[in-house]
């Protein structure tokens, strides 16, 4: 099937989303990294911190960042080697494991956290109106629908990782 050719107005705005996501992707990986967390470790650590107890199945985490087993089994062993994180084989099934955040992890999401939380600002939330912030929510929730993959998960106690 050959799909339809996009209009000028509707390239226009991939190619600007395109250009905007790998921009901003870049320019925070960039700041993280002064932070001494790769965006890869931000994101690990962010979602451990939001979930009770800090730990979450090896398996359902792969799923829920969209990696493969593989990619996150590899990056985690590299978290673990810096005492970020720390896996445990799961006690009701051999074949799973659990990660959970050590206390190393916790002061390094923390460290992290205002460095990439004023980034997330300065680089993107303060630039939108109320009403294109509003927009961009609406739009991002109705893709994620349409991809089958739940809105983010509300921040525990009001307060966000930014990520």
């Amino acid at each position: 099937m050959l799909s339809r050719w996009l209009s000028e107005e509707e390239e226009r705005a991939w190619r600007a989303y395109r250009r905007m996501f790998t921009m901003l992707e870049a320019r925070l990986a960039r700041e993280l990294a002064e932070t001494g967390l790769s965006a890869a470790d931000y994101t690990v650590l962010s979602d451990l911190v939001e979930v009770p107890d800090r730990r979450w199945r090896v398996t359902d985490l792969a799923e829920y960042m969209a990696w493969s087993q593989s990619r996150l089994s590899h990056h985690l062993a590299r978290m673990e080697r810096r005492g970020l994180v720390r896996r445990e084989k799961d006690p009701d099934d051999a074949r799973s494991a659990h990660v959970s955040l050590t206390q190393q992890g916790l002061r390094a999401i923390a460290a992290a956290s205002d460095r990439h939380l004023s980034g997330v600002r300065q680089h993107m939330v303060d630039l939108l109106t109320a009403d294109q912030l509003a927009a961009l929510t609406e739009i991002s929730e109705t893709v994620l629908e349409h991809l089958g993959e739940p809105p983010p998960r509300e921040p525990r106690s009001g307060q966000s990782s930014g990520s």
